[in-house]
């Protein structure tokens, strides 16, 4: 009977399928196993090459499988689509997913810890809860607007509002209207409390960390970003350089080039938006209080002369990426770049 060298695992929530290829390259066979029956399957096979995409609960099962003693390699979903040769079915990405694992030029994702991933949890929690945040505020507002009270933007305009100006206009409303707002400022409190305890956490887990606390020196890293990215990317000597990180983040020109013209666009957007979308507030900040003396200042300005703003903001989130890469990667100290 010939060896299993290398197996693709469709994951699904209670039947998986599982194609295996022998060192050859010759498929053995491509069934279907129960969520119960994994385990115990590859527990009793000899340790092989595993590759499953990158996907919910992806990163447990890698961890299990990993403790069996196989070699798990899990890949980005648009990387295996092109091994596909039929039409979609469980079988044919099982075997998809096992050839694009054995290709030699393959990239691939790391597999995260359990502490990175309660950790991007908390993350994704509170972006979520301050969306749910601005939805209630809109809603208050509009509200209000309806009966003619206009109120400033901002949720901090808001809560002085509330605290002196709504007890003038709370006699010209309906009761019934004053009710759901009082109500609704009630649940908006709640939220801001929950905030506080899911910005606690992510302190906590900041502070013990020795590289979120290298990068934090560097100016728009702050315990959010450095946080976000430490748990995001591991290790970050799995980058070949600080490039290659910017560039999986989605901060570099995506290209449309062809018969050797080279045309470039605008930023691909790739990646994690969440992490993205983080880097570019940290480099607005920074040219919102740039100023002599300060890092980068000199290299903003040059910029700022010949250029729109909205690219200097990119251009500064590029360079951010990298210093943090070679801070990671090295593990060094942040040298402030001053002129």
């Amino acid at each position: 009977m010939d060896t299993i060298h290398t197996i693709g695992i469709d994951l699904a929530k209670s039947v998986f399928q599982i194609c295996a290829f022998n060192r050859a390259g010759k498929k053995l066979f491509n069934k279907m196993l129960r969520r119960n029956q994994l385990l115990r399957f590859l527990s009793n096979i000899e340790s092989c090459l595993i590759g499953m995409e990158a996907c919910g609960s992806s990163h447990y099962w890698a961890r299990e499988i990993g403790k069996l003693g196989h070699t798990v390699k899990l890949m980005p979903p648009q990387y295996v689509n092109p091994c596909v040769k039929t039409n979609k079915n469980d079988a044919a990405e099982a075997e998809a997913i096992c050839e694009a694992v054995s290709r030699p030029n393959m990239r691939f994702v790391s597999v995260k810890s359990e502490e990175q991933q309660a950790l991007l949890l908390l993350h994704r929690e509170r972006d979520g809860v301050v969306r749910d945040r601005t939805a209630l505020i809109n809603r208050i507002r509009a509200s209000l607007q309806e009966f003619g009270v206009s109120i400033p933007a901002g949720r901090f305009r808001l809560q002085i509002w509330f605290r002196e100006d709504f007890a003038l206009v709370e006699d010209c409303l309906p009761k019934m209207l004053c009710n759901l707002i009082k109500s609704m400022q009630s649940r908006l409190m709640d939220l801001e409390k929950y905030l506080d305890g899911l910005d606690t956490q992510i302190d906590r887990a900041s502070q013990e960390s020795r590289q979120c606390q290298a990068i934090r020196e560097i100016p728009g890293v702050g315990r959010l970003t450095s946080s976000a990215l430490v748990a995001s990317i591991g290790d970050a000597r799995e980058f070949d350089s600080g490039r290659q990180l910017s560039a999986w983040l989605g901060l570099v020109p995506s290209q449309h080039s062809s018969g050797g013209k080279s045309l470039l666009l605008g930023i691909s957007k790739r990646g994690d938006s969440y992490l993205r979308r983080m880097y570019i507030h940290g480099a607005r900040a920074v040219i919102r209080h740039s100023k002599p003396g300060k890092p980068y200042y000199e290299w903003i300005t040059n910029l700022l002369n010949r250029m729109h703003k909205n690219k200097v903001i990119v251009a500064l989130a590029n360079k951010l990426v990298r210093v943090v890469w070679a801070i990671l990667a090295r593990d060094q100290k942040y040298q402030a770049q001053t002129v």
